[in-house]
């Protein structure tokens, strides 16, 4: 398996940044994220005042001259969801949403902030019927009734696929978007979970209205809890805790951006993401001196 120097999670003006600075110093990288870049720049059309040296430019402005800037480099951005970093010691192995590995010398977490709290019973039961990977999980409910709370439409392909497998999926939108899947034995609930229920493994999802008997509960977030992400990492609340050169508790790991916590502006994201990347870069260097 191919072992990059660093891996870059996210598309905001950090990740963006820490893959830029970790290209010019000669790393090789890989950039999960989306190829329409930060949603949040996309939204945007109203002017952003503070950003220095782009006076004037829109959210939609900027990631077309981010794209840009990744073009001439060469960089490109790999659309797979990341799922959960494990530490093994001297490297990052990463679970992917398609099941597949990729590992990595260093992680720079870059994936913004996750509204809200997990879920009464997530934490709990992670593992023993919660789970954050429809792909990668699916073989254990065949046959079985499962709960799938899809955060947005790109989450409907996993859902679609637990279909194939499953004797049942309630499928729990917290979106508007009607979705729409190609098996009929998935199930549009329009309720909000409230809780997830269980004895040694999960056997109940509690909504607002009902509840109902599962064998297991999928969340699909664009972006997990930091401490979901990576078990071991710590954190205060929705934030990573990290020094001021971007590193966290768990060594060759960092974070920049809004993840890191407030405030939440692209000035700060962008400076903190070419941060984090010097000091992965730092941290390989001083590894390999010490071989």
């Amino acid at each position: 398996m191919e072992r990059y120097d660093i891996a870059i999670i996210g598309t905001g003006p950090a990740g963006l940044e820490a893959a830029i600075t970790a290209t010019v110093r000669n790393k090789k990288i890989v950039l999960f994220g989306s190829k329409l870049l930060s949603n949040k720049m996309q939204v945007v059309d109203h002017p952003i005042k503070n950003y220095l040296g782009l006076p004037e430019i829109t959210g939609k402005e900027m990631a077309a001259a981010f794209q840009k800037q990744l073009d001439i480099l060469g960089i490109e951005v790999t659309e797979k969801k990341v799922t959960v970093v494990y530490a093994m010691g001297d490297y990052y192995s990463m679970q992917l949403s398609d099941g597949e590995y990729a590992e990595a010398e260093t992680v720079i977490l870059a994936t913004g902030v996750v509204a809200g709290k997990p879920y009464p019973g997530e934490e709990a039961y992670l593992g023993r019927g919660v789970s954050y990977c429809a792909t990668c999980d699916a073989p254990l409910y065949r046959q079985k009734t499962v709960a799938v709370i899809g955060g947005g439409a790109d989450e409907e392909a996993e859902a679609d696929f637990l279909g194939e497998v499953c004797e049942k999926v309630y499928y729990l939108p917290l979106y508007k978007d009607e979705p729409h899947f190609t098996h009929d034995n998935i199930v549009v609930v329009r309720e909000k979970p409230v809780e997830i229920k269980g004895a040694m493994k999960v056997n109940e999802l509690v909504t607002d209205q009902n509840s109902y008997t599962v064998d297991g509960v999928f969340i699909l977030r664009a972006a997990q809890f930091p401490g979901q992400l990576v078990p071991g990492l710590e954190a205060e609340g929705n934030a990573v805790k990290v020094d001021l050169q971007m590193r966290t508790n768990l060594p060759g790991l960092f974070a920049a951006g809004d993840i890191a916590g407030q405030p939440y502006q692209y000035i700060k994201a962008a400076g903190q993401g070419n941060v984090a990347a010097l000091s992965a870069v730092s941290y390989i260097d001083e590894k390999k001196r010490a071989r």
